[in-house]
């Protein structure tokens, strides 16, 4: 009874995207504090930071990626530099190029700068040069030269009026420039590697700068001198000065002396006194399970963590910071508490799965061994740790709070999510496996046990503990009760059946195996094998309603096979490469499957038919699932981009039936005006309508009535012109017909007439459906002269049959009456033909030469 009320699925559409929006590691943020500007390659991307979502995604025409960008500090005007050497200015909120110009610097340009004013944009180039722009009067002011390398940090002093700018290149000096000389003042030298970052004081009077040496120096910019040195014992990418008017206490700031924050390659923020050099708070985080990571951070060199850019937000005192792994995460001072974390790049995506009571999350394993949870609401993101290699496959209890993973390091791990607060904590893991864990699958009636497979050819079942732990605090070690050699090859997929009876696994050795699961405590007993793949099985899942399972293979194809005698029942092919990840839709009665090919298709079971390919990604789809309500869908791909779909099949089917109600309503308002002889509103709705054949039934009432030709001509030119250019478009479809050739004539005529050649040839599309007219028109033009013809000799004929005993008639009158006949037919070919086709005909002509 269930299945009689059951609707197909027929189609799809892009819910959101979770994509790749960073790549370089600085941005910037709008001074309403409501946008973050960042670049990937191409293009600037603008991320509103409520939602999460890109609204703007401005591009650079020339495909050449942007190697610097500014944003003056009104948020009015957006620059971009490029490979092509161009600088761009743009109106960011319209996605719109305002004005290009070449810079004058020989090679990229590796920074850029607006000052207080928004008025002057400065420039540092590759070529060791800095060029100051005028972006209101278009000109460039000065030309800086005398930095030796790439100049790699341009700054203005905050006070405008001394028009000073102070720049860093590849010789470690910091070089004060006097704008209104041109000269350098000075170059403060103390730093033994590349500076990093400036941080001036509100009074302007000093001056923090950072660099990879791991120190921080403070300068008194009067003096021009080095007023204390802090070792800060890490390459620091980022300084930012803390607010004197705010309280810090919390973080150990007692006295009004300089403090600042450090960001750098040990991955955590940290408060220094300027004054002691001393460091009075350290930011704690998680720490991975990696060996070698220490309690602050990661390798002084190369963890992921390690922070890459800082920047203020003053307004709502908060700090945004970017990791080597293009991670921008918002913290809350001053207690520097994590508000929000978003993913600018995830790489590979290998497995996705929708979590929480209401599928409001997902989790994404990518290629790293981290797992990223990421909500959907607003897109912002939980890190966590926990494997030391990289995960490979997902599946999530019927609850939606706890997951499960695998990954390379041998292991799985059990994950409970918290409800109200979103946290996420492993719970239990287990490590017995002899290779790579590249499958996992979960007991679907109650959270009791986990199955993996392994590319060691092995199966195994791990049981769970009736009490899960709440915190990975009090983690349970699992210990698997049984180990099967299921494959001579790496086992691909597992899956349980809905009654947790049922065990199936696909492996590269081209065979599905059934196996039955049994009570607690029983080994596995092999059921039956699942023959037929010419290639590896890549997924494999069981139906929610019948007695069938699903298999997907590298060959291409998707196998439907009976559990009862191990049959192929059906075969679907219609993906170009490998089909790795199918899924039950629709109560069992349809598939999804995604490919190597970056497509997704929707099958209908019973009629075999693929009813819809769904075309969003460039690479492989490794991850596919839907929602427990089975209203949408996630997809995910080695092109980092991952898609939300939603079902829009009753949307879709409710606009039809609008549709189609709307539809039959102007058909009986068609047929009331015809017959209130309304005819230019009955022309004009026949034609909104787009139905050729309803016009052409209105141009045969109006003819066909009184006055007929008169009431054409008055209702056709009383048209618009984009109903007339629809006109001239069905004209050249009915000609090609000898039933509705006259009535296309009768319309031909009046925009002939009345309609100057020029006026004519601006309608969209004229020139061809006029061309198209021609061949016709005097094939139409030779069948009216052969029945002409025909309808003289038949009345010549009939003129010279002789009635039985009628008196006979003379030679003379008889050809009187063929050369009257004559006569007649010459002027009907010329003169009266109604529709004027050969009129028509030359004018035709005329309009083509």
């Amino acid at each position: 009874m269930a299945k009689s009320n059951l609707q197909f699925k027929t189609n799809y559409t892009v819910d959101r995207y979770v994509m790749v929006f960073q790549c370089f590691p600085t941005l910037q943020i709008s001074k309403d504090e409501k946008f973050i500007f960042c670049t990937c390659g191409t293009r600037v991307n603008v991320l509103q930071i409520v939602t999460g979502k890109i609204v703007h995604s401005i591009e650079q025409d020339d495909q050449e990626d942007i190697t610097s960008f500014a944003l003056s500090l009104d948020d009015e005007i957006l620059v971009t530099a490029s490979k092509a050497l161009l600088l761009k200015q743009w109106d960011w909120k319209q996605a719109q190029c305002t004005r290009s110009w070449r810079a004058i610097h020989n090679v990229p340009i590796a920074s850029m700068t607006f000052d207080p004013t928004a008025t002057l944009l400065a420039t540092g180039g590759c070529d060791g040069t800095i060029k100051l722009w005028d972006v209101v009067k278009q000109y460039c002011t000065h030309n800086l030269k005398g930095s030796s390398g790439v100049v790699h940090l341009v700054e203005f002093h905050p006070d405008i009026s001394l028009l000073q700018l102070f720049s860093s290149a590849s010789d470690c000096g910091i070089r004060m420039w006097d704008l209104r000389s041109s000269q350098c003042l000075c170059v403060l030298q103390s730093h033994y590697s590349p500076v990093t970052s400036l941080a001036f004081t509100p009074d302007g009077a000093s001056m923090v700068s950072s660099g990879r040496d791991k120190i921080c120096i403070v300068w008194d910019l009067k003096s021009r001198t080095a007023r204390r040195t802090v070792p800060v014992y890490e390459a620091v990418e980022s300084v930012v000065l803390l607010p004197e008017d705010e309280d810090f206490s919390e973080v150990g700031v007692k006295t009004k002396e300089i403090h600042f924050i450090t960001a750098g390659s040990k991955g955590v923020l940290r408060v220094w006194d300027a004054s002691s050099a001393r460091c009075v708070f350290t930011q704690t985080l998680p720490s991975p399970p990696s060996a070698g990571g220490s309690e602050e951070g990661g390798e002084e060199y190369g963890d992921p963590r390690s922070l890459t850019y800082c920047l203020p937000l003053p307004s709502s005192l908060r700090l945004a910071t970017v990791t080597a792994e293009h991670n921008i995460l918002l913290y809350q001072l001053p207690s520097f508490t994590t508000q929000q974390q978003f993913v600018g790049f995830n790489d590979e995506v290998l497995d996705v799965k929708f979590l929480g009571k209401g599928d409001t999350h997902i989790v994404v394993a990518t290629n790293s061994s981290q797992l990223k949870v990421f909500d959907l609401a607003t897109s912002s993101c939980k890190i966590l740790y926990g494997h030391t290699d990289t995960v490979l496959s997902l599946d999530v209890f019927k609850k939606g709070s706890l997951f499960v993973s695998c990954a390379k390091d041998k292991s799985v791990r059990v994950w409970r999510q918290d409800p109200d607060s979103g946290q996420v904590s492993c719970v239990a893991q287990g490590c017995s496996h002899a290779n790579a864990v590249g499958s996992i699958t979960c007991s679907r009636m109650k959270e009791s046990f986990v199955v993996s497979g392994s590319q060691d050819c092995t199966i195994k079942v791990w049981d769970l503990p009736e009490t899960i732990p709440e915190t990975d605090g009090d983690m349970f070690q699992l210990t698997s009760r049984v180990t099967e050699k299921a494959h001579d090859k790496d086992v691909n997929s597992v899956a349980v059946s809905p009654n947790d009876k049922l065990l199936v696994s696909g492996s590269q050795d081209r065979l599905a195996k059934l196996w039955s699961l049994g009570a607690p405590g029983a080994d596995l007993a092999l059921l039956g094998v699942f023959r037929g793949h010419r290639r590896g099985v890549w997924c494999v899942q069981f139906s929610p309603m019948d007695q069938v399972l699903a298999s997907s293979s590298a060959d291409g194809s998707v196998k439907l096979w009976s559990l009862q005698d191990f049959s192929c029942l059906k075969t679907f092919e219609g993906h170009d490469a490998s089909v790795l990840k199918l899924i039950f839709v629709s109560r069992g009665t349809q598939l999804l499957t995604s490919g190597s090919d970056g497509l997704v298709k929707l099958w209908t079971i019973k009629t075999n038919e693929c009813v819809k390919t769904l075309d969003a990604h460039q690479d492989k789809v490794w991850g596919l699932h839907a929602t427990r309500k089975d209203d949408r869908v996630v997809t995910a791909s080695a092109d980092s981009n991952i898609t939300v779909w939603t079902d829009v099949t009753e949307v879709e089917q409710a606009e039809e039936q609008a549709k189609q109600e709307d539809q039959i309503l102007k058909k009986q308002e068609l047929s009331n005006l015809l017959h209130e002889k309304k005819y230019l509103k009955a022309l004009g709705l026949a034609i909104s309508l787009d139905q050729p054949h309803t016009v052409l039934k209105v141009i045969k009432a109006i003819r066909q009535g009184e006055d007929g030709a008169k009431q054409l001509e008055k209702t056709v030119l009383k048209l618009r012109q984009d109903q007339k250019e629809s006109m001239l478009r069905y004209c050249a479809v009915w000609n090609t017909n000898a039933r509705s050739c006259l009535d296309a004539q009768a319309v031909i005529q009046v925009m002939l007439t009345h309609l100057s050649p020029e006026e004519l040839l601006q309608y969209q599309g004229a020139r061809a459906h006029l061309e198209g007219l021609i061949p016709y028109t005097e094939r139409h033009m030779q069948r009216i002269g052969r029945l002409l013809q025909a309808s003289m000799f038949l009345d010549y004929m009939w003129q010279k049959m002789r009635v039985t005993g009628a008196p006979a008639r003379n030679v003379n009158s008889d050809n009187q009456v063929l050369e009257s006949a004559g006569d007649q037919s010459e002027a009907v070919q010329s003169h009266t033909v109604p529709w004027r086709v050969n009129s028509n005909k030359s004018t035709l002509k005329r309009l083509e030469e």
